[in-house]
């Protein structure tokens, strides 16, 4: 869980009384809980104390060990997916801001990750597989998604259109809403203070071509899953993201609307980059929540790229 004290301890000791390190921080006298929620930095004086005894003015250092406590443990799932990997990695780098956890649905994903100790192996859809990695978390960052397959035998060179299908047990009611809802549900019962939900736009319109995928309505059942979220209690961000693609970000001016509005103009795709971005920013800006957005970005070399995210998020009013 989050904390938010800092503690200093000042130890004093005789240098002459041991091994010369190089590294003062690491005395023995000074010792402290390993826990992963927790960021270490340290600070050594050489001058002498000043605490105005002669004993202490020779032959004594201070060292004093400043705790930082991490702002917020942040879980992600979907965490080997395109768009989870670039959010996990970009908490990883914010250390001293977050404790990074993912949870991923196969060891390979989490091979792909790093492999550490803080990723776990858990079906969304399994509720007592999420119990375990939701536990003491501050937040949580969904970015599961049920992934169509193209079915077999497409010829590109024959013309056409390729055919996609979902794997029995992995259909969108299943993964976007089942799934979803289990996180959320788990969520909650940890009590996680902060939700941030990726999605995407087009859920105003049930005649929308990826609903046709498979016959399995996904934006259908990624609504019903926002809404669960909406209607749960628990602060959140609903980001529905446009057409994702694999470029860098921060290098574009995003742009927020609501209703699909975004799909109407020719500004409809946005870096998973950006997305990684705006998901980290939701979780340390608190005009944040209780907010649902749609979201895209102007053209490389359009715009100016953006950087001020309070204010974008300032520009949001819809709760969903």
């Amino acid at each position: 869980m989050a904390m938010t004290t800092t503690t200093t301890t000042t130890t004093f000791f005789n240098p002459q009384l041991h091994y010369k390190s190089g590294a003062v921080a690491s005395s023995s006298f000074v010792s402290v809980p390993r826990s992963s929620s927790l960021q270490f930095r340290s600070l050594v004086s050489d001058t002498t104390s000043v605490s105005g005894r002669t004993k202490f003015t020779k032959n004594l250092r201070r060292v004093s060990v400043i705790v930082s406590a991490a702002a917020k443990t942040v879980l992600v799932t979907g965490a080997g997916g395109r768009t989870g990997r670039i959010v996990f990695k970009k908490l990883k780098e914010r250390s001293d801001q977050f404790v990074a956890r993912g949870l991923v649905r196969t060891k390979e994903s989490k091979e792909k990750i790093g492999g550490e100790d803080e990723v776990f192996i858990g079906d969304i859809r399994d509720p007592e597989a999420i119990a375990p990695a939701v536990e003491g978390v501050d937040a949580l960052v969904i970015l599961t998604s049920a992934v169509p397959q193209m079915k077999p035998g497409f010829d590109p060179s024959k013309g056409g259109r390729p055919e996609f299908f979902f794997e029995d047990g992995a259909y969108p009611e299943q993964v976007d809403w089942i799934g979803q809802k289990n996180q959320i549900d788990a969520a909650k019962a940890a009590g996680v203070k902060q939700i941030v939900l990726v999605g995407s736009m087009g859920g105003t319109n049930i005649n929308h071509p990826l609903n046709s995928i498979g016959n399995a309505n996904i934006l259908v059942w990624k609504r019903k899953a926002e809404q669960y979220l909406a209607d749960s209690g628990i602060p959140y961000t609903i980001i529905r993201a446009g057409g994702l693609q694999d470029k860098d970000g921060g290098i574009r001016e995003l742009l927020v609307g609501k209703d699909d509005e975004l799909l109407e103009t020719d500004t409809r795709t946005i870096a998973r980059a950006d997305v990684a971005q705006v998901c980290v920013q939701a979780l340390q800006i608190e005009d944040a929540k209780f907010k649902a957005l749609d979201l895209a970005s102007k053209p490389e070399g359009t715009g100016t790229p953006t950087k001020d995210f309070k204010a974008l998020f300032a520009q949001v009013t819809t709760r969903f």
